[in-house]
């Protein structure tokens, strides 16, 4: 009897330790005595009406929405050299080689860079940085709609840092509608496209910061709208666009100290892109003007060592080369150039861009200053070689 008694007790207890573990791990609140509900009585919460079409006062998603479509990314690559510092790579051959690295070894892996593009026609003609592609075996394209598809160069220039490429696909995205730079001031909000670091297309904001900015050393020829949207490695080659969508610019560089966004980023305005790309899909590269000499900037002592006036403004030809353009012209080492077809010459920069706007089989009228005195020489403009160090 006691034995039965005993076993119905532990059965019973059994039972309620059952009971009580499901129910703490179910409903804890039952335990408490508390209910969870209970802890506020009434709850009033205010929630917008919203039809999910109206966009926030002072959005740029219409903007967005028209640009993002024909801004692409660019996985370009290409292959490293098979030999190291130009040695037999018999090393290959060796079993402790093929036992780490296989048959291809780590100095035959591709390098990889990232940028963006801007899709401008609906023939699949794409604007991006000369940077981005140059060197490159192998160039990929991501396209908004996450299509992907091999892109050729038709041309690029390495002066301003543009180049062109092609892509072959049906149904392409809308291509991008080109702005007018003559519409872009200082203090207009812009929008910043791209493909940063690789994480996938990006919109950054901000405005422009200053037009016209030269000097910089970044390219041959300069004319940046400066912007303090943020622009980081992987932006180069995407779009600038107004608050229309327009495309006015071509996100080329940043300065940075640490390689990310300081507020400091310059874009190739958009008709500077424009002039370079009809070249290039014209000619195949961009034609220049280019007289053989080499410039050098008139600083504060090469003004008082010449004995000049101290409001001399123009450049020194420190250089000519022989048989160019100004050498037959009769230009000579030492000739301070103050003039191109009555344009007044400030800089190198300023020289630069003049000549490159004279076309090839053209005569410019160079007014110099030769020993104190001034002298009026018509010099043949020549055709700027590729990378031309000399103008």
């Amino acid at each position: 009897m006691i034995k039965r008694l005993w076993l119905l007790f532990a059965q019973v207890i059994t039972v309620l330790l059952a009971v009580w573990f499901i129910v703490a791990t179910l409903k804890p609140s039952w335990l408490t005595g508390v209910q969870i509900s209970s802890l506020v009585d009434n709850v009033n919460l205010k929630e917008a009406s919203y039809d999910g079409h109206s966009i926030s006062p002072g959005s740029h998603y219409e903007a967005a929405k028209r640009s993002m479509p024909a801004v692409v990314n660019i996985f370009s690559s290409k292959a490293l050299a098979k030999s190291l510092n130009g040695k037999n790579n018999a090393h290959r051959n060796e079993p402790w080689y093929q036992f780490f690295f296989g048959e291809q070894g780590p100095e035959d892996e591709p390098s990889t860079s990232l940028g963006s593009g801007v899709l401008v026609s609906p023939e699949g003609v794409i604007l991006t940085n000369h940077h981005v592609v140059a060197g490159a075996d192998d160039i990929d394209i991501a396209l908004s709609d996450g299509r992907k598809t091999k892109a050729k160069v038709i041309g690029s220039d390495p002066d301003t840092d543009i180049a062109v490429l092609k892509i072959d696909l049906k149904q392409l995205p809308p291509p991008i509608t080109l702005g007018k730079i003559e519409s872009v001031h200082v203090g207009d909000i812009v929008l910043a496209i791209g493909n940063p670091f690789g994480v996938g297309q990006t919109v950054t904001s901000g405005i422009v910061s200053a037009l016209g900015r030269d000097h910089l050393g970044i390219n041959t020829f300069e004319n940046f709208i400066q912007t303090d949207a943020a622009i980081n490695p992987g932006n180069s080659g995407g779009a600038l666009v107004d608050t229309r969508g327009h495309l006015i610019g071509i996100n080329t560089a940043i300065y940075s100290q640490s390689g990310g966004s300081m507020g400091i980023g310059f874009a190739i305005p958009v008709n500077l892109a424009k002039q370079v790309m009809e070249s290039i899909l014209t000619n195949g590269s961009v034609t220049r003007g280019w007289i053989g000499v080499e410039p050098q900037n008139l600083s504060k002592e090469l003004i008082k060592s010449f004995n000049l006036p101290s409001t001399t403004v123009g450049v020194l030809l420190s250089g000519v080369l022989e048989g160019g353009p100004a050498d037959r012209g009769g230009v000579k080492p030492g000739d301070i150039l103050i003039a191109v077809n009555e344009r007044s010459v400030a800089d190198v920069t300023a020289l630069l861009n003049v000549i490159a706007q004279l076309g090839p089989g053209n005569q410019a009228n160079l007014k110099i200053l030769r020993k104190g005195k001034e002298l009026n020489l018509q010099v043949p403009i020549g055709k700027r070689p590729q990378a031309a160090k000399k103008q």
